[in-house]
């Protein structure tokens, strides 16, 4: 694809899709500390269910709204508090089960790590490799939940960049944006990298793709 035309495109994609899941939750991830940490862990948990994105969305804001937002005040709620809300929140189907692993994940976060992920990236030695394994201990995070972290952790977490996952590299290779991490980061400043890979994924989850070529030729 021609420098301009795939310019266009990136254009389109970031206008209509660039926005990161921590964004539209009002995580503040850049700030890199406990609490952003741990909503984003919990986000991680919800977006990988087998569940419409929105729907994890809506339970993500209603946990929040809550005031459930660091491991302490989740661990000072019960099962059946956390059920309520996912249940009367999108989240029906996999309500039990979730309020479940978020009672084990803050349990185990606040034993091993005193309530702090940054303890955990530490004690990886702030090695992805060592992070993915030590994140994975947590109940209901798998390689999905993984990535999904990665994604918006990237902007906090150096090591971590660029990551993209196969979901959102095999989005950019159907618009012609590249295949790997390092091609789509030279396309943008750092700071817009998680939005990018962030909007790929919103993309193909849309099935918009004819929608943002769409948009890029009429810019063209």
């Amino acid at each position: 694809m021609a420098r301009d035309a795939q310019k266009q495109m990136l254009g389109a994609l970031l206008d209509r899709y660039g926005q990161t899941y921590a964004a539209e939750l009002g995580i503040e991830i850049e700030k890199n500390t406990p609490s952003p940490l741990f909503m984003l862990l919990c986000a991680s948990l919800l977006y990988s269910a087998r569940i419409r994105a929105d729907a994890a969305t809506q339970a993500l804001k209603a946990l929040f709204a809550e005031g459930w937002t660091t491991p302490q005040k989740m661990a000072d709620t019960t099962w059946e508090e956390r059920v309520k809300v996912l249940n009367a929140n999108g989240y029906a189907r996999y309500d039990e089960s979730t309020s479940r692993m978020l009672g084990d994940t803050v349990d185990l976060l606040l034993s091993e790590y005193g309530g702090d992920l940054r303890r955990l990236r530490e004690a990886a030695e702030r090695d992805p490799s060592k992070e993915r394994r030590l994140l994975k201990e947590f109940k209901g995070i798998g390689d999905v939940g993984v990535n999904i972290f990665f994604r918006e952790a990237q902007l906090a977490w150096p090591e971590l960049y660029p990551f993209a996952d196969k979901a959102s590299l095999n989005a950019a290779k159907r618009l012609g944006l590249g295949e790997t991490p390092e091609k789509l980061a030279e396309m943008v400043d750092r700071e817009d990298f998680p939005r990018l890979v962030a909007g790929l994924v919103r993309m193909h989850l849309a099935d918009a793709y004819d929608d943002i070529t769409a948009v890029a030729a009429a810019q063209g």
